[in-house]
């Protein structure tokens, strides 16, 4: 849901004149609330979405305003807007992704355990990453070249490895041996969807997180990542600015990924972003990430409610299947569709305080 030129959200109801949610906000702007409509220039600054993952989506990350306008102005056939792409996941279900780079220990631990990675990324370089360990600037370019190595290496060269990896793993698997070491189950399911994809070996270098029902993981500019399985609510700035390097059938771009990643390590526990409880009202927990398009507001009540108010708002859009938008401060009321399960958990969208 959104008003980003290339899928703005449609207008079901028949009873209104403006087929797109886009066309509305024109017509309207002051449903956005003054200061949304004042900082954004009149346009919705976020698009929402309800993701269900099955199959791997790509290794990525989203450029910062500088670069999106640069990448715009030279390859507008892929990058369509000189918008950035901070965005947010949060977890329905158990939820699967990769999110920045692993502590060295593990990289390094991988470089000795994986032969098949170390030969992609070559001896020099891991013995480059392994002397600058506990100096973070040697550390950083080192990962870099370590990373933009193997994403560059000859396809036959990866195809190969990636072949002997997977017979190792499969044949170490069927002798009932523990192939954790080598992350055996993430690489031969990745390899199954993608076979003889470079991304596969991304998983040596990019933290696995696993995420459950409520939690999220804020992704800013550059920060490497790819969602692998389960359900989420994902909340972005209003741009389609991807740049893709593995694990996807659409375009790739490996020069810019690789110049343009965060090489900064860290842990897991680093990439999960906290919710604060709402100190106005104790069913609301507040997703804020360090950007001005939007925040994440969770409604939580017990069960046997059936009427909500929230505390006062300056524009709202309620998803629950109708699309509401108040123009004036309000207290939204939540009301159910008698045909729909009740769930107690609600998300509502917001920018810079006017809540949707």
């Amino acid at each position: 849901m959104g008003a980003h030129p290339k899928g703005d959200a449609l207008i079901k109801d028949n009873r209104i004149s403006q087929r797109t949610l886009g066309q509305w906000i024109a017509d309207f702007p002051g449903c956005l609330g003054s200061k949304v409509k004042d900082t954004f220039h009149g346009q919705l600054p976020f698009l929402f979405k309800v993701l269900s993952v099955k199959t791997a989506l790509s290794i990525q990350a989203h450029p910062n305003r500088e670069l999106a306008a640069r990448l715009h102005a030279q390859f507008p056939e892929h990058y369509p807007d000189n918008n950035h792409k901070p965005e947010m996941a949060i977890a329905l279900t158990q939820f699967e992704g990769l999110c920045g780079f692993r502590p060295m220990d593990e990289i390094l631990g991988f470089l000795k355990k994986v032969p098949e990675f170390r030969a992609l990324v070559g001896n020099e370089a891991a013995e480059e990453l392994q002397s600058a360990d506990g100096d973070p600037g040697r550390t950083s370019l080192a990962l870099k070249k370590c990373f933009t190595r193997m994403m560059n290496c000859e396809k036959k060269l990866f195809v190969d490895q990636l072949n002997m990896l997977v017979k190792r793993i499969s044949e170490e698997e069927a002798a009932g041996k523990d192939t954790s070491g080598s992350n055996g189950e993430l690489l031969l399911r990745l390899h199954s969807q993608y076979p003889g994809d470079i991304g596969c070996f991304s998983i040596y270098f990019l933290n696995r997180i696993l995420l459950q029902p409520g939690e999220a993981m804020f992704l800013g500019a550059n920060e490497p990542h790819a969602y692998l399985s389960g359900d989420c609510v994902e909340c972005m700035a209003c741009s389609d600015n991807t740049v893709r390097a593995g694990l996807t059938p659409k375009y790739i771009d490996v020069d810019t990924l690789c110049e343009m990643l965060n090489y900064s390590p860290a842990p897991v526990s680093a990439k999960l972003f906290p919710c604060v409880q709402d100190n106005a009202d104790p069913c609301v927990y507040l997703y804020d990430p360090p950007v001005p398009d939007f925040t994440i507001m969770r409604v939580q009540w017990p069960l046997q409610i059936r009427t909500c108010k929230t505390r006062r708002l300056t524009s709202n859009v309620l998803i629950s299947g109708i699309l509401s938008i108040f123009s004036e401060p309000c207290y939204p009321e939540v009301f159910w569709d008698q045909s729909m399960r009740w769930t107690s958990e609600w998300c509502f969208l917001s920018c810079n305080g006017a809540c949707v």
